[in-house]
Order: structure tokens, then C-alpha cells, then sequence
């Protein structure tokens, strides 16, 4: 329950100073937070994620399509329900050293991502962009990865803003199969 006036604090025991805040927990994100899952060293036999999704089921891996140089696949961590990545298979950390295929194809899977969120959950617009290296804030800066986050219009409300949390709506199986349900088979000539 969160209550946003009362007249006096409410009374939290092991959380700290009594300040009269209300707090949601999420301790799933601490696995994010310490590194867990992110590769140990530079090459793709050092535990990175991003090289063991393809060899999973979609299901299991959370893919969403696969294309033949690069794939897309939701992230475990959203900003917001829906925010997906495009990852080549190859493993790359520089966006300068991807193939001119693999830079076609991530292109082309980027703009079939913002179809199928267009077309699954009515995304008003999106954040797409990549963070290249650790002190750009890549989370795992060996392997590349695109992000593709959707945006709605008021979608930032006082969650985010104060609470620095994100309420998602749908488990993440759920949104990998309507996002999949949704992505569109690619044309000829586009």
C-alpha cells in the first residue's frame, strides 16, 4: 500500500532512519546490479550472455527474431515493458568493426523491432541507441547490443521520477510472444 500523505511516519523496522518513506523492494534487480550473467573477460568463451542466447530455444532465450547476422531479444532489465535489443551473433564490441551485413541486417531488424511494438502495443515513439564501452554506460561492453526501448505518451509518472521504478505490466514470456506474434515477415526489396 503506498501512501503519499500521512500525518505521521509509518513505522519500518531494519530499513534504517524512520523517514516516513514508503519502500518497494526489488531485489531481483541486485543479480543486475553485481554483474551476474556478464562476461568475465574480452572474448565470447568468458561467460557472455549475449553469445549463449542463440543457442536457446526463442522461448528460453527470450528471442524474438532471428535473422542470419544478428538477432532480437528482450532485455531482462527493461526501462519499460517491450524495450528490446538487436545483438549480432558475432561477438563484437565495437560498432566500427561490424561487417557491412552485419550493419545492414541490425538496421533492418531495428526497424522491424519498431513495427512489431507499433503493431503490439501501440508505442508512440522510441528510444534506440547503443552504448559503446563500460564508461558509456554499457552494461556489457564486450559484446554490442542495440536497445530499442518504446515510449508512450505520459509514461514517465511518478514511479520512475521519484521512486526510481519501473512498473511493468506483463511478464517478460508474454511480451516475447506477442512481440513475435507481431514482428512482420520481411518484404522483398525493402
Amino acid at each position: 500500500m503506498l501512501h503519499l500523505m500521512t500525518s505521521e511516519p509509518e513505522q519500518q523496522i531494519g530499513v534504517g532512519s524512520q523517514d516516513a518513506f514508503q519502500r518497494l523492494w526489488t531485489p531481483h534487480r541486485m543479480a543486475y546490479i553485481q554483474g551476474e550473467n556478464k562476461p568475465t573477460g574480452p572474448g565470447a568463451d568468458d561467460g557472455c550472455p549475449f553469445c549463449s542466447i542463440p543457442a536457446k530455444s526463442d522461448e528460453d532465450g527470450l528471442v524474438i527474431a532471428r535473422g542470419e547476422q544478428v538477432y532480437a531479444v528482450l532485455n531482462l532489465y527493461p526501462y519499460n515493458g517491450g524495450h528490446l535489443m538487436v545483438v549480432p551473433y558475432r561477438h563484437v564490441a565495437d560498432y566500427t568493426d561490424l561487417t557491412a551485413p552485419e550493419t545492414l541486417e541490425l538496421g533492418e531488424l531495428t526497424k522491424q523491432a519498431m513495427q512489431a511494438l507499433r503493431t503490439a502495443s501501440g508505442a508512440h515513439g522510441f528510444n534506440i541507441g547503443m552504448n559503446q564501452g563500460a564508461v558509456a554506460g554499457a552494461g556489457i561492453a564486450a559484446h554490442l547490443h542495440q536497445h530499442i526501448v518504446p515510449r508512450w505518451g505520459g509514461d514517465t509518472n511518478f514511479m520512475p521520477v521519484v521512486g526510481h521504478t519501473k512498473v511493468l505490466p506483463q511478464l517478460l514470456a508474454d511480451t516475447r510472444k506477442m512481440l513475435a506474434d507481431a514482428w512482420p515477415t520481411p518484404q522483398s526489396g525493402n
